[in-house]
């Protein structure tokens, strides 16, 4: 049996059009000839000449937030409490085994812009590609966005998750779920028109707020979700251990067993 990797992440890179304006991260790279001052400085008599090529390390300092790339938002996140007034985690409690778990992706490229997914969507998805939900599956929305990374209003593209849809999601023991958008809602200016016309403030970040009721985890940036079948993989997306964290970058990975020699 042979084992085929795709790469579900975004990369971090100075001036991709990834996030909105005052979201943006920066890469300060040094060059092995920049820490050539440091190294040598270290070791008494030590020349440039004395070592490979006269150079030293390669190393970047990167200013950016635990948001920036593909992360794991963390029910701190959403809330400082929990619906019953207890402690929201935070992204280095959550349990690791939430993380390595049978994927299925939902389809949902056809919606529009701004679109609040509802759990009657899910299930239609679901009953076309012939798949019922697992506990502990993890669940991966391919949206209008994942073509549009890397564009200028990547951000304000795809639909979001509601909260009726994740709390379907979360009854069907779902934990963990992501989606190639920028946000798990809908984006800001699909938000802030609908609260212009409402003066109903229950619809901001309701999918996250959704994580008050039932603690989970989701994804966002993903990316690649295009090259994937409807469910037959594995995903791995262990998120980096932040004290106190309200998120933690990932590698995200699909693993998909093929036959092999």
């Amino acid at each position: 049996m042979a084992r085929r990797f795709i790469d579900l992440s975004v990369p971090l890179e100075n001036d991709l059009p990834a996030d909105p304006p005052g979201y943006e991260l920066s890469i300060d790279y040094k060059s092995h000839q920049d820490t050539l001052p440091m190294l040598l400085g270290r070791y008494k008599g030590l020349s440039a000449r004395d070592l490979p090529n006269s150079e030293a390390f390669a190393n970047e300092h990167i200013k950016l937030s635990t948001h920036n790339g593909t992360h794991v938002d963390a029910p701190w996140h959403y809330s400082s409490t929990m619906e019953d007034g207890s402690r929201s985690l935070t992204i280095d409690q959550m349990p690791l085994d939430w993380f390595f778990r049978p994927g299925v992706k939902l389809d949902f490229r056809e919606f529009e812009d701004g679109y609040v997914v509802q759990p009657r969507d899910i299930e239609a998805e679901l009953a076309r590609i012939g798949y019922e939900l697992k506990p502990f599956d993890i669940v991966v929305i391919n949206t209008a966005a994942g073509a549009a990374f890397g564009k200028p209003g990547y951000h304000k593209r795809g639909c979001g998750i509601g909260r009726d849809a994740t709390l379907y999601l979360t009854s069907k023991g779902v934990r963990v779920a992501g989606i190639d958008s920028w946000s798990w809602d809908a984006s800001y200016e699909h938000m802030a028109k609908v609260y212009e016309a409402t003066s109903d403030a229950s619809i901001i970040w309701e999918g996250h707020r959704a994580g008050r009721k039932t603690a989970y985890c989701h994804i966002e940036k993903l990316h690649n979700l295009e090259s994937l079948p409807a469910f037959g993989f594995d995903v791995a997306c262990f998120p980096v251990k932040i004290t106190g964290g309200s998120a933690g970058w990932t590698r995200a990975v699909a693993i998909i067993d093929e036959p092999g020699d």
